[in-house]
């Protein structure tokens, strides 16, 4: 009875604690959404706050297309909402805005406000060379806290897939919560190729190779999965770019009726005025690659994959050539380059192969008219954006069996055949020479049928999807 009585006595105390602890919390939130509130510009009636947390707004990739296409669309069904993008860029905001109708061919909206923040070195990698995914989410927890303090938005969207930002603005901001993720901060994947000790350019080989360092870094992936699995059930909606990323983002956050697939806007128009035959009736026998020299894009299998080719079957290759074009961003995208260039010449195929680094668009148009198969080899891509312009091109893809372009992009039933699938160097040489024999017709209604099925990624559908999607927190 005693013991009763004294566990009764340490369970009132405890509440009590609580209590103190607590309600001075409660007190302190309250007050400050309504102070931050107090200081928002006036809207009409019915009119909401909207903030996209976009903190690299201006950097011209496919997730500034997805930023700019859901402004665009936001803007013209909802008139009076005020729009909002916070962004760590420095420049001003007349030039961003000329620098996204520049490259996407996409005028702002007036009205779209550029919300500045200091704090944005917090979130860049380099400043965590350990423990790297631990410190990028405490640092867009803090970049996330000024945020909010520099403006307290009604609707709040991540679309640059800092899922640590979300519990902020829903918890202390009081806001409604959406995010738009490209690709999962942590997946089952990556758990996998830490646990059978694969290398991969996000699993370093001497954590893969070292017993005790894999399970260290196992636990430790483990115990992240379970903290990113926490803060993505704060939002109320979620968008993902692909079906693989559903399932992945699903397994990890659970509540898949909040989980919308809405695919990325492509630039479509130009790529599907090209001649789908090339330029004279006839594309030139080339082999095209287009992406950005990173490890993950797994360029080494190109050109393992086309040496083979050209090893196989010289008699039916005699004039064919592999050409890898893709922006380089610095020294240790450089060092990839000379690399790429240092295998050509151990594998023998130097003089049939070609390195464009950083070539414009029109330059990137002509050889998109020009080339006959395009190559993909990154495994696991969460959406696959290259693919589907050089289907739309008129180039036929062997990509990657895996991510986006097995789940949304390529088509490989022989009747309705959008493209080839492929994962190792045989494969692929093998779904290049498939396309060098087959004949003019058969590759013509391949074209076709890849064309067409890329209507479904343009930016109409995107918009339409963004917008339903939003439904519930506008």
């Amino acid at each position: 009875m005693g013991l009763l009585c004294c566990i009764k006595r340490e369970l009132r105390n405890s509440i009590w604690l609580a209590c103190i602890i607590l309600l001075p919390a409660i007190f302190v939130v309250w007050l400050l959404r309504k102070v931050l509130r107090a200081r928002r510009p006036p809207l009409e009636a019915g009119a909401k706050h909207v903030a996209f947390f976009h903190p690299y707004c201006d950097d011209g990739g496919g997730g500034e297309r997805v930023l700019w296409t859901a402004i665009a669309a936001l803007a013209e069904r909802y008139p009076g909402h005020q729009i909002s993008v916070y962004t760590g860029d420095t420049a001003a905001d007349a030039e961003i805005f000329a620098r996204v109708q520049q490259r996407f061919g996409l005028r702002v909206p007036d009205g779209v406000r550029l919300v500045r923040l200091r704090s944005r070195w917090l979130l860049d990698p380099s400043y965590y060379p350990l423990l790297t995914l631990l410190g990028q989410a405490v640092g867009s927890v803090l970049v996330a806290l000024e945020a909010l303090l520099r403006l307290l938005p009604d609707v709040y969207i991540d679309s640059m897939g800092y899922g640590f930002t979300l519990p902020v603005f829903r918890l202390l901001g009081g806001c409604r919560v959406g995010c738009y993720v490209h690709y999962p901060t942590i997946s089952s994947d990556m758990l996998e190729a830490v646990s059978v000790g694969r290398a991969a350019f996000n699993n370093r080989a001497q954590f893969a190779s070292v017993d005790a360092l894999r399970w260290m870094k196992l636990a430790y992936y483990r115990l992240f999965a379970q903290l990113y699995g926490l803060v993505g059930r704060a939002a109320q909606v979620v968008m993902v770019n692909s079906s693989w990323t559903r399932a992945h983002v699903v397994a990890i956050w659970g509540g898949e009726g909040r989980v919308s697939t809405v695919f990325p806007p492509c630039d479509l128009e130009r790529l599907q005025r090209l001649p789908a035959d090339g330029p004279n009736g006839q594309r030139r026998p080339c082999v095209l690659s287009v992406g950005q020299f990173r490890p993950e894009k797994n360029h080494s299998l190109q050109l393992e994959s086309f040496s083979r080719l050209l090893r196989d079957h010289p008699e039916e290759t005699t004039d064919l050539r592999l050409v890898l074009v893709g922006g380089c961003r610095g020294a240790a995208d450089q060092t990839r380059v000379n690399a790429l260039k240092a295998l050509a010449n151990a594998l023998g195929i130097s003089e049939r192969f070609e390195l464009r680094v950083n070539v414009g668009y029109d330059e990137l148009l002509e050889l998109f008219s020009e080339a006959l198969v395009g190559l993909h080899t990154m495994r696991d891509e969460h959406f696959g954006i290259g693919v589907v312009e050089m289907m739309a091109a008129g180039v036929v893809v062997v990509a990657h069996c895996s991510g986006g372009p097995l789940t949304d992009i390529v088509d490989t039933t022989e009747e309705s055949r959008t493209g080839y699938l492929a994962s190792s160097a045989r494969q692929y040489a093998e779904c290049m020479l498939a396309v060098l024999r087959a004949d003019t017709g058969y590759l013509a209604d391949l074209r076709a049928r890849a064309r067409k099925s890329c209507d479904r990624f343009g930016e109409k559908p995107f918009s339409d999807d963004f917008l339903r999607a939003c439904r519930p927190l506008l």
